[in-house]
């Protein structure tokens, strides 16, 4: 007989944005002898994390691991060598976190001992697992690697919906430097992802007093077709909610058409007046020079 375990890992960004975690790996161990009579306490650890020194003492209980899908999804198989109805253990190695950002290291938590609800079929037995790690969670994880996730939805004004297949450009007011591009999805949400390293190495934030996140104050540009749709005013970035960005960030995008966009429309449609008015003129004194021709 054998095992097959399938599910799904993702983190909350916000309360509204579920990130998958693409590449990161999952672990499944026996129960420790010593423990194995033991009752698990609660399905979720809330990512307790786990030295190096840990993961190693362990090493010999793994009955299998394997990496998650750029969705967040997994599945896992193994041959029967232990009960049904024992708990098993579930660990979460992020090298890299999505968008491979941040820091490259080995992060490593313990997610659940739990006794999974297994069901039987001619081949074996098929279970599932499936964990939101909390934005809090995620918060800390992502300021401990010096990383950092922006989105959002962008839409034009007034509109109920976003925009899909537009370019956003995400600025650091701090430096003018761009720190991180992103296209919007079907929905018209983008997920922007940057590191340290694209905020000119902290050294600007580090002497400016009251930033605890050590994050930019952005602005925004948005692209359709790499023409320019819409430019924000670099004085947002200003604003509370722009300043020192947090390591999981909610910024919505509300444009409106371009105010150049109209000006030129505006200079287009005075000369084609010009023209107009110019025209009759022209005709009225032509018809002047055939009648006095004539005449004489």
């Amino acid at each position: 007989m054998s095992y097959l375990l399938i599910g799904n890992i993702s983190a909350l960004i916000c309360n509204d944005c579920v990130e998958p975690l693409a590449n990161a790996r999952i672990r499944v161990y026996l129960p420790a002898v010593l423990q194995a009579a033991d009752q698990p306490h609660g399905i979720f650890n809330d990512m307790k994390p786990l030295s190096a020194r840990e993961v190693l003492m362990k090493a010999d209980r793994l009955l299998a691991e394997t990496t998650l899908d750029e969705k967040g999804n997994f599945n896992l198989s193994w041959n029967e060598v232990h009960l049904f109805t024992e708990a098993l253990e579930l660990d979460l190695c992020l090298d890299q976190l999505p968008g491979k950002n941040g820091t490259k290291q080995s992060r490593n938590f313990h997610l659940s001992k739990l006794v999974l609800h297994w069901k039987r079929n001619s081949g074996g037995y098929v279970g599932a697992y499936a964990y939101v790690i909390p934005a809090a969670t995620w918060h800390n994880i992502y300021a401990n690697a010096g990383a950092w996730v922006i989105t959002g939805v962008v839409k034009p004004h007034m509109a109920a919906s976003g925009q899909p297949h537009l370019k956003v450009e995400a600025y650091n007011a701090l430096t003018g430097k761009l720190i991180g591009q992103a296209h919007t999805n079907e929905a018209g949400r983008y997920t922007l992802h940057f590191s340290r390293q694209h905020l000119a190495n902290g050294i600007l934030h580090s002497i400016i007093p009251g930033r605890k996140n050590l994050g930019p104050d952005v602005y925004f540009k948005v692209y359709r077709n790499n023409e320019l749709l819409w430019a924000e005013d670099e004085k947002m970035a200003r604003m509370p909610h722009r300043q020192d960005l947090g390591p999981c960030s909610n910024v919505n995008i509300i444009y409106r058409p371009s105010r150049v966009k109209r000006a030129s429309d505006q200079i287009g449609n005075w000369f084609s007046d010009v023209i107009t008015l110019t025209n009759p003129k022209k005709n009225k004194q032509d018809k002047y020079r055939l009648l006095t021709h004539s005449l004489l």
